[in-house]
């Protein structure tokens, strides 16, 4: 038996991945719901098409196991270079550990300074592990300070 290398591949995504990138966000955001089902299609195409906002991933044999958002956002300091954040990293379990989260996150950093971007933020959770990935890319921890405030749940409308 032979066995072949597999093909890899970073790209930016497509609406064609969208499964692929259910099943890496549903392992991301430990249930956390997602949309998906007949409105998921949907709100992944407005994702897509939303200006200034990219998605990139780690093709293995037809499936994306890693895969990122870029957004790049217009700006008024550094003489209107725009700035970029960064959201939504993930790799498969089975996958990490290989360097394909590397891969996505350079990919989105070749992005952002294609568009002139003066810099990239992103926030991490602190109980995820990640920060020593992140600042081995050259992140620092030490510049700023990453605030959330979340609605918690969801609002909703009132009904009349």
């Amino acid at each position: 038996m032979t066995v072949l290398s597999p093909t890899i591949t970073v790209r930016q995504l497509s609406l064609d991945d969208y499964e692929d990138v259910v099943a890496l966000l549903n392992e991301l955001t430990d249930g956390i719901p997602l949309v998906y089902g007949k409105d998921g299609p949907a709100q992944f195409a407005k994702l897509l098409q939303h200006d200034g906002t990219s998605l990139f991933g780690v093709e293995i044999n037809d499936q994306v196991v890693s895969c990122a958002t870029l957004h790049i956002m217009p700006n008024m300091t550094y003489g209107g270079r725009p700035y970029c954040l960064v959201e939504n990293v993930v790799t498969l379990r089975a996958y990490q550990g290989r360097g394909f989260g590397r891969m996505v996150m350079e990919a989105l950093r070749d992005a952002a300074w294609q568009a002139n971007a003066y810099k990239i933020m992103l926030l991490t959770g602190q109980d995820r592990g990640a920060r020593g990935f992140y600042e081995s890319l050259g992140y620092k921890a030490d510049q700023k300070h990453g605030m959330v405030l979340r609605q918690v749940p969801p609002y909703k409308a009132p009904v009349s």
